[in-house]
């Protein structure tokens, strides 16, 4: 598993446990509740995805509100919000990694963590956010394969 996925999957349990049980941000930053240690670019990247999800949180909930079609803000599972909310922060304010790889990544960890149809409802909102919401000819912003992300 590459660093970065690792790095999302600890900003998604932040993520939960700032949406369950309104964990302090400073702490949740801290990373101290992972169990073990972790590598410099996985914290940096972590941190990054926590930090900036947190604080965007009006625009990237507005966002979902948006985009799910026949779905109450309110009825998103916790897992799902969370994996949408670190996937579209990431979408709209890091420049370095292509849509296509931020999607993918959002899929996997629905696959992972959400529920049955999760990941089917998570890249239908996150694909809407990036054909309606983005600017269009970014989508190579990256320059690169988007395949050869660590």
């Amino acid at each position: 598993m590459g660093h970065r996925r690792k790095a999302r999957e600890y900003a998604l349990q932040a993520l939960y446990m700032y949406e369950s049980v309104q964990a302090d941000k400073d702490d949740l930053l801290l990373l101290e509740w992972v169990d073990r240690d972790i590598s410099e670019d996985i914290r940096d990247f972590s941190t990054t995805l926590i930090k900036g999800t947190i604080e965007n949180l009006p625009e990237i909930d507005e966002l979902i509100n948006r985009h799910s079609r026949n779905w109450k803000f309110e009825r998103i599972s916790p897992v799902d919000k969370s994996i949408l909310r670190i996937s579209i922060y990431a979408l709209c304010n890091i420049q370095s990694i292509p849509y296509a790889v931020t999607i993918d990544e959002g899929i996997e960890l629905a696959k992972m963590y959400g529920g049955e149809n999760s990941s089917q409802f998570i890249n239908g909102i996150l694909d809407a956010i990036k054909k309606k919401e983005l600017q269009p000819g970014k989508e190579e912003r990256a320059g690169g394969d988007s395949n050869k992300e660590k």
